[in-house]
C-alpha cells in the first residue's frame, strides 16, 4: 500500500470515527431534550425526594437495620442569575449521557472493533452488554447508597444549633451526579483488569499478592466519596472489594486460555 492509499485508509478512520462520535452526541442530546421536559418531576422525586424520610434508601434502613431517620434539615437557594438554568441544563446532559451509554459505549467499540484479530474478537463478545450492565448497576449502587448517605450525613451535621444547612442547588446537584457517576465509572474495574491483564501489564497473582494493599486503598477511597463514618465506609467498601476479587477471577481465565493457546503451538 503507498503513501496515498495510507494517507486515504487514515481518512477514512477519521470520517468513521466523526461519525459515530456526530451519533453519540445526538443520542445524548436527544435523551436530554426528553430529560428536560420531565425536569420538574425528576428534581422533586429524583433528587429533592432524597432529603425525606420516604425515600427508598431510608425506608430500608428504618424497617431493616433499624436506623430510622426524620426530616432532614435542609433549606435550598438559588443566589446567582443563571443558576436553575444551568443546573437544569447539567441534570439534562448527564441523563441523556447515562440512559444513552449503552449506545455510545457500542459506537466506541463499533470503532474499536474491526481492528482485533478474529480470536480477540471473540474473547470480547458481548462487552458492550456487560460494559453498560456493570456501569447502569453502579448507577444505581450510587443513587441507592453513595449519594443518599452522603446526602443524611451532610443535611444533619451542623456544628452549632445557630447553623442553618442552607445549600447551593449547583451544589446540592453535583454531590449526587459526581457520586453517581463516579460509582458507575467504579463498577467497570472488572472489565479495565481484563484489558490490562489481556495486554500485560497486570496478571493474577499480582492482584493476589497485593489484595491486603488493594483492601486498604478501598477503604481510603470509600473514605473520600463517603461521610467519614465507618458503617457508610463499610456500606460502599463491601461491593468494590467484591469487585476487585471478580477482576482476580476474570484475570486468572484470561491467563488460563493464554497458556492453553501458547502449549497449543
Amino acid at each position: 500500500m503507498n503513501e496515498v492509499d495510507n494517507q486515504m485508509s487514515f481518512l477514512a478512520h477519521l470520517e468513521e470515527l466523526r461519525w459515530r462520535i456526530v451519533k453519540s452526541v445526538i443520542a445524548i442530546l436527544v435523551f436530554a431534550i426528553v430529560v428536560w421536559f420531565f425536569k420538574e418531576w425528576i428534581i422533586q422525586n429524583i433528587f429533592i425526594s432524597m432529603t425525606k424520610p420516604s425515600f427508598v434508601s431510608f425506608r430500608f434502613m428504618c424497617e431493616y437495620l433499624g436506623i430510622c431517620l426524620e426530616e432532614i434539615p435542609i433549606k435550598f437557594q438559588s443566589n446567582k442569575v443563571g443558576s436553575q438554568f444551568s443546573t437544569a441544563l447539567l441534570m439534562s446532559f448527564v441523563g441523556g449521557f447515562i440512559v444513552s451509554f449503552p449506545f455510545v459505549f457500542s459506537q466506541l467499540w463499533g470503532f474499536v472493533k474491526p481492528g482485533l484479530r478474529v480470536n480477540e474478537k471473540k474473547e470480547v463478545s458481548g462487552i458492550t452488554f456487560f460494559v453498560s450492565v456493570l456501569f447502569l448497576f453502579g448507577v444505581i449502587f450510587g443513587y441507592l447508597v453513595v449519594a443518599p448517605l452522603c446526602i443524611q450525613f451532610f443535611g444533619i451535621f451542623s456544628l452549632s444549633a445557630e447553623f442553618e444547612n442552607i445549600w447551593m442547588i449547583a451544589s446540592f446537584m453535583s454531590l449526587i451526579i459526581s457520586s453517581v457517576i463516579f460509582t458507575g465509572l467504579l463498577f467497570l474495574l472488572p472489565i479495565v483488569v481484563y484489558i490490562l491483564t489481556k495486554i500485560g501489564i497486570l496478571n493474577a497473582p499480582f492482584l493476589r499478592k497485593y489484595r491486603k494493599h488493594s483492601i486498604v486503598g478501598v477503604l481510603i477511597l470509600s473514605a473520600l466519596i463517603t461521610p467519614p463514618d465507618f458503617i457508610s465506609q463499610v456500606i460502599v467498601s463491601i461491593p468494590i472489594i467484591l469487585l476487585y476479587e471478580v477482576g482476580i477471577l476474570i484475570s486468572a481465565r484470561v491467563e488460563r486460555k493464554r497458556l492453553k493457546a501458547e502449549l497449543k503451538k
